[in-house]
């Protein structure tokens, strides 16, 4: 395949994390309790379903990880030097061979084990065959932890590469570093490549895509290319030579006339020469970058030669500026034309050609009769001056306005009146719209109201007593806010005094709290009413103190009840708080029979005692016989 997806590839777990998930979902998905009365049988094939279990799930991640990973003779031969280049080929086979080889002996040990299995006389015997089984099996596991570990960092970086698609229309950008590659691409593209004033900003590649004829174009911005011998590029240099060689696409070389990236147009032409063999077979187009700092014209003439020189071979060189964006548009739609142009040429020197003409017909007419009939021209069209000018149409005036040109939808409205097509209002009743039927007197109308309603209000017929009444009220609010302040005050000082033993308040106490809070209602502006005698009211009679009436009444509450002839709903309640609440709700005494044979019927206590199968879900035996009974030796034996 030609485009393989990369981000597809499952996580690889560590040997650590591989052997838990095997073993748990081993203990979570086969039975658990066996007994040394059963059938030897049946006790030998619960242990071959552990051994077999765990076998199968060992092979089928093993396989799922060694199908994920691309075969390098499979994919594009660019994706297979780029691997090489980034991961080195070797070692990656190496280590999906260790993990195919570990997938082998696992199956293996599963096959003798179960043989092995066959032959157990007992439970004792099984059980430590299965155990012997799986431990090899992880072990194996365990040895393969170097190569999960860097299979596991090649799929994160896979995941990260950006997707190529290696037959589609492309632009590869390549030059020294920092001559403008990535401003150009971020010119032409969406891709937000990162752009610095120093070499190698660009370590990867990166694609971004764009339109040309109603296309879809892919560019590639690769990273600078030194001028040294092959076998001395770094592996950030590689992948812009393997994006070279193997992807078949227009060659932008990009050439800085400026020399600020640090290299002279010289060196810049003796690098275009040492790789010129990559780009055979391809259409290539020189860049001629940083326009805005020095023109083509105003170069040396030692360096104008060597231009020339490229030019006198049949390469276009265009002059650009990624600073401005001058000449950028032309530079790319002159790219994506040379690839157009190739792309045909190549189909039409290759055998695909015959596939397309064997599927075109050309039909030829064949005469029906000797009568000759020429062709006919309207006489409109031929007395018609061929260098009068051409009445212009609705798409002349859209190629002319461009992205300012919008559609007038109006010009084709079929109206009584064509005067009404350019209307704000254009709903047509009765030969009239809405516009007509509004008052052109309106403004002057509405100034006059305006100017009268001034007057009436600098007279005053407006005023009245609510901005006093307001104040008033604005002054009782302040007040209530400052009471409800000070009782949360006080609630919270008493909720903090509530775990303290209560002190008995005698009457000094009650007198210093009076005057306290008498004192701070006058602060606040509250006027109290005249202190009166406690003890004597204006009919002689006694006079209960405010402050007292908070005392608790629950003693006095039975013989006011009395009083007032409740004692009989008193004793009700009484009777109705000592009733038992498992009888609450029930009529009489035959619902609470039912109740109670219904109670005995649906609350019956477990079986304990029950036979228990394989199929249980749950141990009712917290220490299983077959766990802790036989030989033991020195270790931990909380494993099965």
């Amino acid at each position: 395949m030609s485009h393989y997806n990369f981000k597809r590839i499952q996580v690889v777990p560590s040997s650590k994390d591989f052997v838990d998930i095997i073993l748990s979902r081993t203990q979570r998905k086969t039975p658990t309790v066996i007994h040394k009365g059963y059938k030897i049988s049946r006790i030998r094939n619960f242990y071959i379903r552990k051994v077999k279990f765990t076998q199968q799930n060992y092979h089928d991640k093993l396989s799922q990880i060694i199908t994920d990973f691309p075969k390098l003779d499979d994919i594009h031969p660019f994706y297979a030097d780029l691997m090489n280049v980034l991961y080195d080929k070797d070692h990656y086979k190496l280590a999906l061979g260790q993990i195919n080889m570990a997938r082998n002996i696992i199956d293996n040990v599963a096959k003798d084990y179960a043989r092995l299995l066959k032959y157990g006389d007992s439970l004792y015997r099984c059980k430590q065959l299965k155990r012997a089984a799986l431990g090899r099996m992880c072990t194996m596991m365990v040895r393969q932890n170097a190569s999960l570990q860097y299979l596991e960092q090649v799929r994160q970086h896979l995941a990260r590469l950006p997707s190529i698609d290696p037959n589609t229309r492309t632009i590869i950008l390549c030059g020294f570093p920092n001559v403008g590659k990535s401003s150009f691409m971020n010119q032409v593209t969406r891709a937000d490549v990162e752009v610095q004033p120093y070499a190698f900003t660009t370590k990867s590649l990166f694609v971004g895509h764009t339109e040309y004829n109603y296309l879809r174009w892919q560019v590639i911005d690769t990273p600078g290319i030194l001028d040294h011998p092959l076998e001395e590029r770094n592996t950030i240099e590689m992948q812009s030579i393997t994006a070279l060689a193997h992807l078949r696409a227009a060659v932008l070389y990009v050439l800085d006339l400026s020399e600020q990236c640090g290299h002279s147009i010289a060196e810049q032409v003796s690098l275009f020469n040492s790789i010129r063999p990559l780009f055979a077979n391809k259409p290539i187009i020189l860049g001629l970058n940083k326009i805005d700092v020095i023109t083509v014209d105003k170069l040396h003439p030692d360096k104008r030669a060597l231009i020339n020189a490229i030019e006198e071979e049949g390469i276009i060189t265009l002059p650009m500026s990624t600073l401005t964006a001058e000449n950028v548009a032309q530079v790319k739609n002159t790219a994506c034309d040379k690839l157009l142009a190739h792309r045909v040429e190549a189909t039409i020197s290759s055998r695909k050609v015959n596939d397309v003409v064997n599927r075109l017909h050309l039909a030829m007419p064949t005469e029906r009769d000797d009568i000759e009939r020429p062709a006919v021209i309207p006489a409109p069209a031929a007395s018609a001056d061929p260098d009068a000018p051409r009445r212009r149409t609705l798409k002349d005036i859209q190629q002319e306005l461009g992205a300012d040109y919008n559609t007038d939808f109006n010009s084709e409205w079929t109206l009584a009146n064509p005067d009404w097509q350019y209307d704000k209002i254009p709903e047509i009743m009765d030969g009239k719209n809405i516009a007509d039927f509004i008052d052109p007197n309106i403004m002057e109308k509405l100034e006059a109201l305006e100017l009268e309603e001034e007057f009436r209000e600098a007279r005053g017929d407006y005023k009245s007593d609510d901005e006093e009444e307001d104040e008033d009220m604005e002054a009782i609010r302040e007040t209530a806010r400052r009471i409800r302040a000070k009782k949360a005050l006080l609630i919270n000082e008493s909720r903090l005094k509530k775990g303290r033993n209560r002190s008995v308040i005698t009457q000094k106490t009650k007198a210093k709290t009076r005057s306290m809070f008498s004192d701070h209602m006058a602060s606040m502006g509250i006027e109290l009413p005249p202190q009166a005698d406690p003890n004597s009211m204006d009919d002689g009679s006694q006079q209960t103190p405010h402050f007292d009436q908070a005392r608790p009444r629950s003693r006095t509450r039975a013989r006011e009840l009395a009083v007032e002839g409740l004692a009989e709903a008193a004793e009700s309640r009484a009777v109705a708080r000592s009733r038992s609440r498992s009888v609450t709700g029930l009529r009489d005494q035959a619902q609470q029979a039912v109740a109670a044979r219904l109670m005995a019927k649906h609350q019956r206590p477990a079986n304990m005692e029950a036979r228990k199968g394989e199929g249980d879900r749950v141990i009712l035996n917290e220490r299983p016989k077959h766990l802790f009974a036989g030989k033991r030796k020195s270790g931990t034996h909380d494993r099965r």
